[in-house]
C-alpha cells in the first residue's frame, strides 16, 4: 500500500471539517461471496443470512464539509438498475436513497462540489447516475461537481478482467468522461481539486488503484476504507471476500493500515456494515484488530 504525506497546514484544516455518514441504497448479496474462505459458522456469527443465504448490506457514502465546499466520498449503488437488475442484485429501496439523505440535510445532488470514488465498481459509483425510468438513456447527476477517482483504477475500468468486467458501467465511464470534471490521480500524487490537505492510501488487494481517502480530523485522522475493510467484521485480519483479486496482498494492505491507524489513534468509515458507519482501532491482548468504539450513522461529526 502507499499513500501521499498529508500536508503541514492540515491540522488547520481539520478544525473546520465536519463529516456526516449517508447511508444509500442497501443491498442483499450472497455472504459466501462476501466472507471469502470463512466458513458460514463463523461469519453467520457477524450477519445473519436469509433464506437465498444473502446478507444486507449497506452502500455509505461520506459527506465532508470544509468551509462552503461539500465534498461527497463515493455514492452507493443507486437506483439506476431496471426491475430486473435491482432484484438481481437484491437491491432494498425503490428510489434513490442518497438523494434522500442528502435532501434531509438540505442539500441535492447539484449542491456537491466534489465526488471522490474510491474505485469504480457500480456498487461504489451507481449512484452518480439519475434513477432508472423506462425508454430513458443512463443520465450523470451532480452536475457541478468534479469527479476524483485513480488513474490506474481508471485505466482498470476501461480494459477490465474478464474476473471483474461486470462490475463496471461502460456507458457511467463514458459520461464521466464526456463531463470534462473527471481528474484521474497517479499514485502518491496529491488532488489539485482537493489540495495538499487531503491524503490518499492507495490498495490493490480488492482492485487495482482503489484510493482510500484520508481526513484530518482534530481527535484524530478518519480514513474511508472501501473495499480494503467493507465493515466492522472484516477488521479481522484473515477475513476478505470472494470479490478481492489478490486476498493475501490485501491482508498485507490491511495490516499496514490498521497498524498506521492504530498509532495515530485513527478511525474507520465503513462503506458496507448496514450497522456500523464509523469505528476507532484497537488491539486486543493476543495482537488481534478491532474497534475500541463504534457508531451508526454520525451528522456534523466535528472532531
Amino acid at each position: 500500500m502507499t499513500s501521499a504525506a498529508p500536508s503541514p497546514q492540515s491540522g488547520a484544516a481539520a478544525s473546520g471539517r465536519t463529516l456526516t455518514t449517508l447511508a444509500g441504497n442497501r443491498q442483499r448479496l450472497d455472504g459466501g461471496a462476501m466472507f471469502g474462505n470463512a466458513p458460514k459458522a463463523l461469519w453467520q456469527r457477524w450477519m445473519a443470512a436469509d433464506e437465498q443465504n444473502r446478507i444486507l448490506l449497506g452502500c455509505r457514502a461520506l459527506l465532508v464539509r470544509e468551509g462552503e465546499r461539500n465534498i461527497l466520498v463515493e455514492t452507493g449503488i443507486g437506483a439506476f438498475f431496471d426491475p430486473a437488475m435491482k432484484e438481481r442484485y437484491g437491491v432494498e429501496e425503490n428510489g434513490h436513497a442518497l438523494l434522500d439523505r442528502l435532501a434531509e440535510l438540505g442539500l441535492s445532488d447539484a449542491d456537491i462540489d466534489v465526488v471522490l470514488l474510491t474505485h469504480l465498481h457500480f456498487d461504489h459509483a451507481g449512484g452518480l447516475l439519475a434513477p432508472w425510468s423506462e425508454g430513458q438513456p443512463p443520465r450523470l447527476l451532480f452536475p457541478k461537481a468534479r469527479f476524483i477517482t485513480g488513474q490506474r483504477q481508471w485505466q482498470r475500468a476501461r480494459s477490465p478482467h474478464a474476473r471483474d468486467r461486470a462490475s463496471y458501467l461502460p456507458e457511467l465511464l463514458d459520461l464521466l468522461e464526456a463531463s470534462g470534471r473527471l481528474e484521474l490521480l497517479a499514485d502518491g500524487a496529491a488532488s489539485d481539486t482537493l489540495g495538499p490537505d487531503w491524503r490518499f492510501h492507495v490498495s490493490d488487494g480488492h482492485t487495482p488503484g482503489q484510493l482510500l481517502p484520508e481526513v484530518d480530523m482534530p481527535s484524530g485522522p478518519v480514513v474511508f476504507a472501501g473495499d480494503l475493510i467493507p465493515g466492522a467484521p472484516w477488521v479481522h485480519l484473515p477475513i476478505t471476500m470472494g470479490y478481492d483479486r489478490f486476498p493475501e496482498g490485501l491482508i498485507e494492505e490491511k495490516t499496514a493500515l490498521l497498524e498506521d491507524l492504530l498509532a495515530r489513534n485513527g478511525r474507520i468509515v465503513f462503506t458496507h456494515d448496514p450497522e456500523v458507519a464509523l469505528g476507532r482501532v484497537s488491539r486486543d491482548g493476543k495482537g488481534r484488530f478491532g474497534l475500541s468504539e463504534s457508531s451508526g450513522e454520525v451528522t456534523d461529526l466535528a472532531h
